[in-house]
């Protein structure tokens, strides 16, 4: 995987995918200039004796109050250590490392006031591999990312915790072993590394690339789900889609129509007198065009958002000024990740309707609950009965987090986003969707088995096959967890959709 070149305010959503896989990053170099000259602004604002919030006065509820100039280091440090208040699990690493780099790119555009010293030793730090131990709760949205990003600067100045080659360390440990050395924050800069959304977005781009490939896995389950059922390709036709415009709508129909081409299934019963299939198979264009549909447009708005500034006060260097503002208020992202959580419970939703589907013989034509031998087996009924439960707690998660603000900061900060407990929440549903998925997939491929010798199309069938080299098929009853879990893990993995063309969020 090739470098990232972060270029601030230029990063394309592919960018910030690579860098959360794991691409490595060097920032360009051309950022330098615009930082300096906003540093060297808040050295004349502080010259001056002007009092300017978060420069030399408290924050928040205390910004009347006065710091004196040569406390001003201490005052970041102590905003940093007392800002570092979030609880419960820490972030995975690949959500710290995108929510880093997105840190870095805001800072490098100029506006934040923070030395390029301060920022090159956050991109050491990814570079080396030091991560911090940021815990995933804590923050709502408002006044930015707060208690998170007090975690990823805490440890910059060797405080707090770090991974660094697999171990959990005492921070200024790591950054040692690591060749760096904590960082004396300057004026501002505490401040500056505090401010802003990178939690929050970095966790619903996060949530954005897993639905995404949820929702590729999703198209190929439903379509192994139509030949297991013995279902019509009928409403996928081009013209039934093109009269009403949707273009996801148009492309999920294609898409399911390129994955059937070919069936001998689908041949085999082209002249039975069923006249429509129930909805999970026959609108399956229509509920997963609105889905991607969905997904584009909380994609737009998290590309604008990863690009910003959204730390306060921003420094305008060309005039000289620090103007205090709300660019850390996350509601552009504390909507996109709702947008995100209803979609990926719709595609759960759907799929636990084709599982329901096959496994009932009286709807599906196949042996009851999938299993050759019911009775002294119970088959895939409780596999159901698990995706039944998924999708009725991706139901519950999918409530908006965006209209639930509560006061904080003695009532200054009165209205906030709950962004970033709303972005995180969608990490744990799209594993809820991934395993509710892998049920389907286990489900239709066992039910197109029932129909040998009649084969499934090329492309299904390579599917199947890949499929079954992790899963083999379902005979007598056996251990049922390790079979769902394998059949996740390939979901995960993109490995049954890579080399397919299939609709998606670019």
């Amino acid at each position: 995987m090739s470098a990232i070149i972060l270029k601030p305010g230029a990063m394309s959503l592919p960018d910030w995918l690579a860098i959360y896989r794991g691409a490595a990053l060097s920032l360009a170099e051309t950022a330098k200039p615009g930082v300096d000259a906003a540093a060297q602004t808040v050295e004349a604002l502080i010259a001056s004796g002007e009092a300017v919030y978060g420069l030399n006065t408290g924050f928040g509820k205390l910004a009347q109050t006065r710091i004196a100039n040569d406390e001003l280091a201490l005052l970041q440090e102590r905003l940093v250590l007392s800002h570092a208040a979030g609880v419960g699990e820490p972030l995975s690493q690949d959500v710290t490392r995108l929510m880093m780099a997105l840190k870095i790119a805001s800072l490098a555009r100029g506006a934040s006031g923070i030395r390029w010293t301060t920022i090159k030793a956050l991109e050491a730090m990814l570079e080396r591999g030091v991560l911090p131990v940021i815990p995933a709760r804590g923050s709502v949205g408002a006044s930015g990312d707060l208690a998170p990003l007090a975690h990823m600067s805490a440890a910059l100045i060797g405080r707090g915790e770090a991974i660094y080659q697999g171990e959990r360390l005492p921070a200024k440990t790591a950054l040692v072993r690591a060749g760096l050395m904590p960082v004396q924050l300057g004026p501002k800069e505490g401040l500056a590394l505090l401010n802003g959304t990178q939690c929050s977005t970095a966790l619903a781009l996060a949530g954005l690339f897993e639905a995404e490939q949820a929702y590729r896995n999703a198209l190929i389950a439903g379509a192994l789900s139509v030949d297991a059922a013995k279902g019509s390709i009928a409403p996928f036709d081009a013209r039934i889609h093109s009269l009403r415009g949707h273009s996801g709508q148009i492309e999920a129909a294609a898409a399911l129509l390129d994955l059937l081409e070919g069936s001998a299934i689908l041949d085999s019963h082209e002249a039975c007198n069923k006249i429509q299939d129930p909805y999970c198979l026959r609108c399956q264009p229509q509920v997963m065009g609105a889905v991607v549909g969905v997904l584009r447009q909380a994609a737009e708005t998290l590309e604008i958002e990863a690009n910003a500034v959204t730390d306060n006060p921003l420094v305008f260097a060309e005039t000289g000024e620090a103007i205090s503002g709300g660019n850390f208020h996350a509601e552009p992202v504390a909507f996109a990740a709702d947008q995100i959580a209803i979609a990926v419970c719709e595609i759960g939703s759907i799929c636990e309707r084709r599982i329901a589907l096959l496994t009932d013989p009286a709807v599906s034509g196949l042996p009851a609950f999938l299993t050759p031998n019911p009775g002294i087996n119970s088959g895939f009924m409780i596999a159901h009965v698990t995706a039944a439960a998924l999708v009725s707690e991706n139901k519950q998660k999918a409530y908006p987090a965006s209209v639930d603000s509560i006061p904080t900061s003695a009532n200054q900060e009165d209205h906030v986003s709950m962004a970033t407990h709303g972005a995180y929440r969608v990490l744990q549903m799209v594993q809820n969707v991934r395993d509710i998925i892998a049920v389907e997939l286990l489900c239709a491929a066992q039910g197109i088995e029932f129909h040998a010798p009649l084969e499934t199309s090329t492309s299904l069938n390579r599917i199947k096959a890949r499929l079954r080299a992790d899963v083999p098929p379902y005979g007598d009853d056996r251990y049922f967890a390790d079979d769902i879990n394998a059949a996740s893990a390939l979901v995960a993995s993109g490995a049954l959709v890579e080399d397919l063309d299939l609709p998606g969020v670019a």
